[in-house]
C-alpha cells in the first residue's frame, strides 16, 4: 500500500489459528485442523481491507515459521505491515479451535511468552499514527506489560491528535487473574476512546467494580459469566468519556448507546443459518468501522456490521474469510436492504 494517508490501524494480538476440519464432532473426536489466521486485531485489519479501507496492522510475531505464516497471509490481502514488530525470544501466538454448531465453539488459547504482547511504546513511536482516521485497541492487549503500557500510549497519542480511537473489548477470561484486575485495567484507556464493542458480557466485565475474589473460573473462560447489571453496566463505561457503545447481542444485531443521553436504539440483525460464530464479532466491527469512515449513521453503519457478522457466521473461520463490499451489499439487497 503505497498511500501516504491510512483509514485504520489495528494494534494487538494475531496468531495462526487451527480450526477444526470435522464441523460438529466433539472436541476429543477432532481428527484434522485447518489453519488460518486469526487474533481480534488482525481479523478487523483483514475485515476492513476486503472491504476497501486502507488499513495497517500493528502486532508482534517471532522470528519463526507461523511469524512467517501471518505476514505471508497479511501482505496477500493487502494490509499494511510495515509495523509488524518481530520479536527476539518470543513466539507467535496460536490458537486451536473446535466447531460444535449452533452454539458450541470450544477453543484452547498458547500464548505463554507471546509475540504480540511483547509490543512496546517504541514500536507505537515508529507508526505515523496522525496518518490515520481511527486506531482500533482491543482488551487483550491491556492484559500484561510491555503491551499494556503500549496500548494506552497509541490511544492517548490518537486521542491527543485528534484520531478517533476504538476499543473492542475482547474479554478473554483465562488472560486475567481475575474480574476486578480486568475492569480496572479497561476503565484506565476510556478517557482516551470515543468507540467502544462488546457483548453483554464483555461489557459488564469491563465495568466490574466487585471484589478481587471473584476468580475467571477456568471452565468458563470461553464466557465468564458476570453477575451485574447491564444497564449499570452500560452508563459506568459511557460515563468514563466514550462517545458511543456498540453492544453485541448476537442473532438480533446490536444495540446502539450514545454517551450523549440519547435514547438507545436497536440495529436488527440478518438471520442465517450458524456454522461458526467464532469471528462474527470481528467481522461486525469491520463493517461497522467501514460505516463509521464513510460517514454514515451509526444505525447503518451497525446494520452493514451486522450484516458482515451474519455472513461470516456462515463460513469455516475469521480473517480467511471476511467478505468483500460487494459481497456484504449482495447480501444486504437479497435480506431487504439497510
Amino acid at each position: 500500500m503505497s498511500e501516504t494517508n491510512y483509514d485504520i490501524l489495528c494494534i494487538g494480538r494475531s496468531s495462526i489459528d487451527l480450526y477444526s476440519s470435522d464441523i460438529g464432532a466433539p472436541f476429543e473426536e477432532i481428527t484434522g485442523f485447518s489453519a488460518f489466521v486469526g487474533g481480534c486485531p488482525t481479523n478487523i485489519s483483514v475485515g476492513t481491507r476486503r472491504l476497501g479501507l486502507k488499513s495497517a496492522l500493528l502486532t508482534g510475531v517471532g522470528y519463526d515459521p507461523v511469524g512467517d505464516f501471518i505476514i505471508h497471509f497479511l501482505k496477500k490481502e493487502g494490509v499494511e505491515t510495515a509495523w509488524i514488530a518481530k520479536k527476539e525470544g518470543r513466539r507467535s501466538s496460536a490458537v486451536i479451535l473446535g466447531i460444535e454448531p449452533p452454539d458450541k465453539f470450544p477453543l484452547v488459547y498458547y500464548r505463554d511468552n507471546c509475540a504480540d504482547i511483547a509490543i512496546d511504546m517504541d514500536d507505537i513511536r515508529k507508526v505515523p499514527v496522525n496518518k490515520f482516521k481511527a486506531i482500533l485497541i482491543s482488551g487483550t492487549g491491556l492484559s500484561l506489560e510491555p503491551s499494556r503500557s503500549a496500548t494506552l500510549f497509541a490511544a492517548e497519542t490518537a486521542h491527543d491528535q485528534g484520531v478517533k480511537v476504538v476499543l473492542d473489548i475482547d474479554f478473554r477470561a483465562d488472560q486475567w487473574p481475575d474480574l476486578q484486575t480486568f475492569g480496572t485495567t479497561v476503565r484506565s484507556v476510556l478517557p482516551y476512546v470515543d468507540i467502544v464493542i462488546g457483548t453483554s458480557e464483555e461489557v459488564k466485565a469491563a465495568a466490574y467494580k466487585g471484589s478481587g475474589e471473584a476468580k475467571i473460573s477456568h471452565s468458563q473462560v470461553n464466557e465468564s459469566k458476570v453477575d451485574a447489571d447491564l444497564d449499570q453496566s452500560v452508563s459506568t463505561i459511557l460515563e468514563k468519556g466514550p462517545k458511543v457503545l456498540l453492544l453485541k447481542t448476537g442473532a438480533d444485531g446490536c444495540m446502539i448507546h450514545y454517551g450523549d443521553g440519547n435514547k438507545p436504539e436497536r440495529a436488527e440483525g440478518y438471520p442465517v443459518k450458524i456454522v461458526n460464530t467464532l469471528g462474527a464479532g470481528d467481522a461486525f466491527a469491520s463493517g461497522l468501522l467501514y460505516g463509521c469512515i464513510q460517514g454514515w449513521s451509526w444505525h447503518k453503519s451497525a446494520r452493514f456490521g451486522n450484516a458482515c457478522g451474519a455472513i461470516v457466521v456462515t463460513r469455516h473461520g475469521c480473517a480467511n474469510f471476511m467478505p468483500t463490499a460487494e459481497e456484504v451489499e449482495a447480501f444486504v439487497a437479497d435480506k431487504g436492504g439497510l
